[in-house]
């Protein structure tokens, strides 16, 4: 079995039919959530967004926009930073995940990998990876997948003797995908990958990524640098203070001037400054 490798499912589970008659499966549906924090702090306010089967997409923003509070929302870690969804649903593979513990989620084939490239730091590396198979029964097949992870992470072959603690951060980044695919997921939910990291270890980890979903994974990245998310992506959408503020196909709004002002910051002229920027945030029009 390959990592992301689709299980043909009950096609009465989460479906959809495009204008075109096109079947397509919805693997993750977020329905106008709102979320609170401490009872008080409203994070989110009404998101709503689809990923569909075997599809990347980008949740962009700016930092504290609410996209680690999406991605938390869907895997249901929420009431470890006393949060709760308080209006609104998480559907994954057609199913409410309302009240189910992570740990189930994961062994449905849901896993998020958190931000800060969080890695167990005393530990070596490959035993940082076998812990990501605490859910399989088959101890011996989770042994063998580590031959699987090498291959689609070569760099962490070489330093799997060493202490976590002790790698780049490129190599923890890509240690925290490796470990969350040792739970065989079909869907991974990314926290902002290339945070902190060097242009060339950004394209590096989200060829990785583009090499995953051709075999049939399905990803969820948060992302600030919407440069990369959007040439990786599918679909993308865009998060402003606790709101899907604009939607679209990726190549599509990467292509748009208006797009490149507001979010990248670059105009028909070039580069523009933080300033115009802002003022032009406050005029942009509504997308669809």
């Amino acid at each position: 079995m390959r990592y992301g490798e689709i299980i043909n499912r009950n096609l009465e589970r989460g479906h959809f039919l495009t204008k075109q008659g096109e079947l397509i499966m919805s693997m993750l549906s977020v329905n106008n959530i709102e979320v609170v924090y401490n009872h008080v702090i409203l994070a989110l306010h009404g998101v709503t967004l689809d990923v569909e089967q075997g599809k990347i997409v980008s949740l962009l923003g700016a930092n504290g926009a609410g996209k680690s509070t999406t991605l938390k929302a869907c895997s249901n870690i929420l009431p470890a930073e006393r949060g709760e969804i308080t209006k609104g649903s998480v559907h994954f593979d057609g199913q409410n995940n309302e009240g189910m513990q992570p740990t189930e989620l994961v062994k449905n084939g849901c896993i998020q990998v958190l931000e800060g490239r969080l890695v167990f730091r005393n530990l070596t590396v490959e035993e940082n990876l076998l812990s990501g198979s605490f859910i399989r029964e088959n101890r011996a097949q989770a042994r063998e997948d580590l031959d699987k992870i090498y291959t689609y992470l070569p760099r962490l072959a070489h330093v799997k003797d060493s202490i976590a603690g002790y790698t780049s951060g490129g190599e923890q980044q890509m240690l925290a995908m490796g470990r969350a695919l040792m739970s065989r997921p079909t869907l991974m939910l990314l926290d902002e990958p290339s945070m902190g990291l060097s242009p060339q270890i950004v394209e590096e980890i989200f060829q990785i990524v583009e090499t995953l979903n051709k075999e049939g994974m399905t990803f969820l990245i948060a992302e600030q640098n919407a440069t990369v998310a959007l040439r990786y992506a599918d679909s993308a959408y865009v998060i402003e203070n606790g709101r899907v503020v604009m939607k679209g196909n990726a190549k599509e709004l990467l292509a748009r001037d208006d797009v490149k002002e507001a979010y990248l910051g670059l105009g028909e002229e070039g580069r523009v400054n933080f300033r115009d920027v802002k003022y032009y945030h406050r005029r942009k029009p509504s997308f669809s």
